[in-house]
């Protein structure tokens, strides 16, 4: 018995066939939701996804529209490269592909954010060309099915799996190359799941290497487990007269790349927040209690201050840095000249990070 056969005999009856980017299955739709699915699950993407296709329906909308707007339409999904990325490459297919959705192969992986498996999900399933996919779900479908030890992370069994990947093609149907492709995702998502695999309902457990020589719950190996570090930091919360807030775009590269945030103010020790610092342009100084977030190499404590200042600009969102900075020269090099003055609302139609958005839902909520 084969791979192929049995699992497209079972994707016919199990699988999952009214995912949104399946209606139409464009090469559009299939990019823009193969990047959303980097690092993020199915049910989490499908509202954004929803919402971003609102918004952005084709290519041509998509490059036209703001960086800002793009990650606005992203705020919430982490991973905020993808949407730079994705912003940046509808700006190149517009730009050298006369704003027409390439389908070669390396010209979809000179896209940028776009890697061999996303170029080959796309090519297999929006335009049936026999290209191998090795997402997460599919590198453990394939480590069990074949038994290959090791962290599917390392070269070595990268290599194994891309190999493996690749020959099980040649079973493939020619028009069937897409439904295989969205097969092998599903059967890793639905069954073959990292814990508690449903084995008894795997259309393929006759064959499976690991199902045979007892292997399913230690393969795929996991990453080996590295202790990550904890960053301090003090975050500003900056209101003036008017109840506004100050926001400031982060640099586009980096940890919240091209989002709006708050002032921060590294942390060597939290005890080292010095409120004294603040002097005349300050009215009122409200610590907050500390918030954790964490990415995938460090955690990170924030220490939320709500500062009233002392500052009236009726109309302006602009600030000049000096009008904020008298008396408070520790906080000054927080500040971006950048930034703006913003309304609770229209601060949280930003493109922002998932913690500095509830400490403003927090800031509106309270003031309801």
């Amino acid at each position: 018995m084969s791979f192929v056969a049995p699992l497209l005999a079972w994707f016919d009856d199990h699988g999952r066939h009214d995912l949104p980017w399946h209606q139409p299955r464009t090469a559009y739709h299939v990019w823009v939701s193969e990047i959303m699915l980097q690092q993020t699950q199915v049910q989490t993407v499908i509202p954004y996804y929803q919402r971003f296709m609102q918004r952005f329906p084709d290519v041509a909308s998509l490059a036209a529209a703001s960086q800002d707007e793009v990650l606005a339409h992203w705020s919430g999904l982490g991973y905020y490269a993808r949407g730079r990325n994705l912003h940046q490459a509808a700006q190149q297919i517009i730009n050298q592909h006369d704003g027409k959705f390439p389908q070669d192969f390396a010209a979809i992986l000179a896209l940028p954010g776009v890697g061999r498996s996303t170029a080959g999900a796309i090519l297999a399933q929006a335009f049936n060309q026999p290209y191998a996919i090795l997402d997460g779900n599919v590198k453990r479908v394939l480590a069990r099915y074949f038994a290959i030890a090791g962290w599917p992370g390392t070269t070595g069994v990268q290599q194994q799996l891309w190999q493996q990947a690749e020959q099980l093609l040649s079973e493939v149907p020619t028009h069937r190359l897409a439904d295989y492709t969205q097969a092998q995702m599903d059967l890793g998502a639905t069954l073959c799941t990292r814990s508690k695999p449903r084995c008894q309902q795997c259309p393929v457990q006759a064959t499976c290497q690991a199902w045979q020589t007892v292997q399913v719950a230690s393969l795929p190996s996991t990453k080996p487990k590295k202790t990550r570090p904890t960053k301090q930091t003090c975050c500003w919360l900056l209101r003036n007269k008017q109840g506004q807030l100050w926001l400031q775009p982060r640099p586009g590269q980096g940890i919240w790349g091209g989002l709006y945030s708050l002032p921060e103010t590294p942390l060597a020790d939290p005890e080292e927040l010095n409120l004294a610092m603040f002097e005349s342009a300050v009215e009122s100084l409200v610590e907050w209690p500390s918030l954790k977030h964490s990415f995938s190499h460090y955690h990170l404590m924030m220490y939320p201050v709500e500062v009233m200042l002392d500052v009236t600009l009726g109309d302006s969102i602009a600030i000049q840095k000096d009008q904020v900075c008298e008396g408070v020269p520790n906080y000054a090099a927080a500040l971006d000249a950048t930034g703006s003055w913003f309304n609770l609302p229209d601060a949280l139609e930003l493109g922002l990070p998932a913690p500095i958005r509830q400490l403003i839902e927090q800031l509106q909520a309270r003031e309801a």
